[in-house]
């Protein structure tokens, strides 16, 4: 079961994008849902709360950090 990712939900990439200057493991906040969710805009921002970047991101680069209290992975009992 994949849980949908929606507006201000925060992300982290799952892979590096070189032409972007991003690196795996850089989290972010979705601030547009694009298409029916096959794309994102994501804003990324430094500890000061500065935006260093802010792209559009295809379902396979990113994962969803916080899932309004659903488990983020399914376990077999």
């Amino acid at each position: 079961m994949t849980i949908p990712i929606e507006i201000l939900d925060t992300v982290a990439l799952t892979v590096d994008v070189p032409a972007l200057g991003l690196t795996a493991g850089e989290v972010g906040a979705v601030v547009e849902v694009l298409g029916h969710g096959e794309a994102f805009e994501v804003e990324f921002c430094d500890r000061a709360g500065t935006t260093y970047g802010l792209h559009t991101l295809r379902t396979s680069q990113i994962m969803a950090l916080h899932t309004r209290g659903q488990a983020l992975r399914l376990f077999a009992a």
